[in-house]
């Protein structure tokens, strides 16, 4: 008989960080309309976003400005390096969600 020998697991602080900050509901939202759209105004983003309320719209905004991810100028949010540096994941995102997420799922 053999026996398997098991490792501790440890959370790596870098990729648990990543998901605080992308698994925050509507950030991924948020960073596809900009990833999508380019820069846009608070208006523009609560438009396309409309189940998000205002304040928490403002509230994550602040965050992924404050994570580097995304700056305001002129009125207008737009990504960062950081920030577009996500497009790729966020590409894969939407294909494994096509793969394995039905509609009736998403309502």
């Amino acid at each position: 008989m053999e026996v398997l020998q098991t490792q501790d697991f440890t959370l790596c602080p870098k990729f648990e960080k990543a998901f605080t900050i992308l698994g925050k509901k509507w950030n991924g939202l948020i960073l596809d309309v900009l990833v999508e759209d380019g820069p846009q105004r608070f208006v523009d983003l609560a438009n396309k976003i409309p189940d998000v309320s205002d304040r928490v719209l403002v509230e994550r905004l602040k965050e992924l400005a404050s994570e580097g991810i995304l700056v305001k100028h002129q009125n207008l949010y737009s990504l960062t390096d950081k920030g577009i540096d996500l497009e790729n994941s966020l590409i894969s995102v939407k294909q494994w969600s096509e793969k394995w997420i039905t509609e009736a799922e998403c309502s």
